[in-house]
């Protein structure tokens, strides 16, 4: 094949533009022997065809993998729980806390020396604890570039998800300027495969939440890969094919008048709507012109799905299925079954840049099917989108995720109190908060709620929780706080009252004095009443970062003479570097042999 001439090269790229699958099939049947080569060039196109199809499988076999490895973790819990009921409560002495007690007959403090923590850990800690503390584990930013990189566990998932994709791609392909537009073929078969996939991943409302409990805030980072993936498919796609052009058709038809087919010029304006769609999707962009980012994501996305519709019929199932994924998050959940109109209060907070946003009203009881938004309740630490349309004309279409910072009503509350803590930057925000100035109430579109209950079930299911807040990362922790230490006494269900509660302690990294004023005073005395240990060190603006890893063993220590050896669930919620210092330090303790399970809440994006 390598030794293909030119004009055969030229012949099949002609036969390819002009014809469809079933003429091309036909016209193989007919070649003889004398055309031995273009025949295994139409071979191996075809071959990718029906390659592709299987990749789509393979990613359903993954899918079922993880879906049946998550309900096993489930029905492990769930054994758990059982075992737990059993248990005496935490504040009574297990035999082991017991013998640990007489041993230290007359000590009435927590071990502490010289200000460091220590933590009884065995001697041997086994390979299995050792693998855990090192998929939790993340590595430091990228140098230079300062680019955050994810903990080891999401990197070998998007590497293995990468692996695959590398996989279809170069399977049987001969890399030569030969076979140029067969590596091409193959390329975008590949970009249209991943389609469904990335749409899936992008949407707000999708089946992984219910398979898997992994919400898409916690998927976005692989949409994000696999988004970057693709424009680097699309680009070799692209290139392949001036590739083919330069070697083969060059002496026959000018570039201009290459890129006046229609295949041509709708792939080229596809290619540069998805490249333009990942420009605009950088960190850097996003963080600068958000509100461009948004509208660029929507626009953009449906242009090229456009492009890609017409540049070849190959695609059109993959785009039908990718803009049949987008209609029904964007316009049948997020528009109609989970979008709420409420009308909020406004009040500007102590330290002059932080926006409290709230509204109350009566729960409904609504029926099954119609029980989708912000109204019927929501769970702690989910999240909405808002839209506030008083604002300008530009923010009546645009939507911003903001974390419910209030407790979430339970099945025995009849009125539901929706708290929202939004402190001013750019954009939105500051807009917001300049309304909020000359305004006491608006009216706002709330979308949602979205989440998972991955956080609460971490902290349930342990002994010991302790929860890390940095900042605004206050409303994801206080919801959590308080679903720990009130719900189940609360809740009329007898199986609720039946669960074992946590410890509970609660960290707090404030940057100014004034942000403590965000949850009153009044209901942190009612937490500590509760038996929360909270822990707020000086603020950072005047002390400096904390020694987080400190407070951390400290907060799971201040249990040790209550409870020996205790499962430990931690939830952070900050910034990119304090959720990698906490989870750095948590794998550390389970290298010790600390039974520990950690989730980190942030967005994706």
């Amino acid at each position: 094949m390598s030794e293909m001439s030119s004009i055969d090269v030229g012949d099949v790229l002609r036969l390819m533009l002009q014809a469809r699958a079933t003429d091309t099939i036909d016209t193989l049947s007919s070649l003889d022997g004398s055309n031995e080569r273009r025949r295994k060039v139409i071979e191996s196109i075809l071959f990718s065809r029906r390659f592709i199809v299987v990749y789509n499988v393979v990613l359903v076999g993954l899918l079922v993998c993880f879906t049946a490895w998550y309900w096993g973790s489930m029905v492990a819990r769930l054994r758990r729980r059982r075992r737990a009921f059993s248990r005496p409560p935490p504040g009574q002495p297990t035999a082991s806390s017991q013998g640990r007690k007489d041993d230290n007959e007359g000590e009435t403090s927590p071990l502490i020396s010289q200000g460091k923590v220590h933590v009884d850990r065995p001697r041997s800690v086994s390979a299995l604890a050792q693998t855990r503390a090192w998929l939790m584990y993340q590595p430091p930013n990228i140098p230079y570039i300062h680019k955050v990189l994810p903990s080891n566990t999401t990197t070998i998932g998007i590497l293995i998800l990468l692996g695959i994709n590398l996989f279809f791609l170069l399977y049987k392909v001969e890399l030569s300027v030969a076979t140029a537009f067969t590596f091409a073929d193959r390329a975008g078969l590949l970009f249209v495969a991943n389609l469904p996939l990335l749409y899936l991943l992008a949407a707000k409302n999708q089946p992984f939440k219910l398979l898997t409990d992994a919400s898409y805030e916690c998927l976005n980072i692989l949409h994000r890969r696999l988004g970057e993936w693709m424009c680097l498919l699309a680009l070799l796609h692209a290139g392949s094919m001036v590739l083919v052009w330069y070697t083969t058709l060059s002496t026959r038809l000018s570039f201009s008048r290459f890129l006046a087919l229609p295949i041509i010029w709708l792939g080229f304006l596809a290619f540069l709507s998805y490249e333009t769609l990942y420009l605009s999707s950088l960190g850097s962009f996003r963080k600068r012109c958000y509100e461009v980012f948004l509208g660029l994501h929507i626009i953009l996305q449906v242009t090229a799905l456009a492009f890609l519709w017409f540049h070849h019929h190959n695609s059109q199932t993959y785009v039908l299925v990718a803009l049949g994924i987008f209609a029904v998050d964007r316009l049948i959940f997020r528009l109609l079954l989970k979008s709420r109109t409420v009308k909020a209060h406004l009040s500007v907070l102590q330290d002059e840049e932080t926006v409290m946003l709230s509204s109350n009203w009566q729960l409904p009881r609504s029926p099954w099917w119609r029980s989708f938004g912000i109204k019927e309740g929501w769970k702690p630490a989910e999240h909405v989108f808002l839209t506030v349309p008083a604002l300008s004309h530009k923010h009546f279409v645009q939507a911003h995720p903001f974390t419910i910072a209030s407790a979430a009503p339970i099945s025995a509350d009849s009125h539901a109190w929706l708290n929202f803590l939004i402190r001013a930057q750019d954009g939105f925000s500051r807009d917001l908060l300049r309304y909020a100035k000359l305004h006491s109430s608006v009216k706002i579109r709330v979308d949602g709620p979205y989440g998972s209950s991955h956080a609460l079930d971490t902290l349930r299911d342990n002994e010991v929780a302790v929860i890390v807040a940095g900042g605004s990362g206050i409303a994801v922790a206080f919801p959590l706080v308080w679903s720990l230490l009130t719900a189940s006494s609360r809740d009329p269900e007898p199986e609720s009252n039946m669960q074992p509660k946590p410890r509970v302690s609660l960290i707090w990294v404030v940057h100014d004095k004034e942000h403590i004023d965000w949850i009153p005073q009044d209901r942190l005395d009612e937490l500590r009443e509760l038996g929360c240990n909270i822990m707020i060190p000086p603020p950072t603006r005047k002390a400096g970062r904390p020694d987080l890893p400190h407070l951390l063993e400290t907060a799971v220590n201040a249990w040790s003479h209550e409870i020996a050896d205790p499962t430990i669930g931690v939830v952070v919620a900050g910034p990119d570097g304090m959720n990698r210092s906490c989870r750095n330090a948590c794998a550390s303790l389970v290298s010790q042999g600390a039974q520990l399970e950690i989730s980190v809440e942030k967005f994706g994006w």
